[in-house]
């Protein structure tokens, strides 16, 4: 019998990590975030850069997540990673660059809260918040495309984590 929303047993569960999306402004991708959010536990979602709209498109994509998984607008993410790292915040973005971490060899420790910083669907993680960063991590690729989406490498790298920490 396959189980519902009302017969599920997970344990709910929050973790220690923050989203910190580095101009992520396509709203299915904005609402995908929220949704896996909440699956995950995640504490927080902090989307930044200008002009960011949950609309319709949104919420029709998050079913109804962004009521459940708290959240902040702001407008430059370099302040919003000086915050965090001064609220004892380990720092991870998640790109490919020439020092980036295989994820799966990447050791998540529980001692700091993390923030996951994800970046444009288009540019990735800007280059001022890479050198910002405490540790860099990539998804090994296996195919002729060198990125994936932006929810999808966060599904990922989400699933990693909260392994390492249950």
């Amino acid at each position: 019998m396959q189980l519902n929303h009302y017969n599920t047993h997970f344990k709910k569960r929050q973790f220690p990590i923050t989203l910190v999306c580095d101009h992520v402004t396509n709203t299915p991708n904005i609402g995908s975030l929220f949704r896996i959010a909440d699956a995950f536990g995640v504490e927080k979602i902090i989307l930044c850069g200008q002009n960011i709209t949950l609309g319709r498109k949104m919420a029709k994509t998050s079913r109804a997540t962004e009521k459940v998984v708290p959240y902040e607008i702001l407008e430059d993410t370099s302040e919003v990673i000086e915050r965090l790292k001064k609220d004892n915040y380990q720092i991870i973005s998640i790109e490919i660059t020439k020092d980036s971490k295989p994820i799966h060899q990447f050791k998540f420790s529980a001692e700091k809260p993390m923030a996951f910083v994800i970046g444009d669907e288009n540019f990735g993680v800007s280059e001022a918040v890479l050198k910002a960063s405490n540790d860099v991590i990539h998804i090994d690729m296996f195919g002729q495309n060198s990125s994936m989406n932006v929810v999808q490498a966060t599904n990922i790298a989400l699933y990693e984590a909260t392994k390492q920490l249950v």
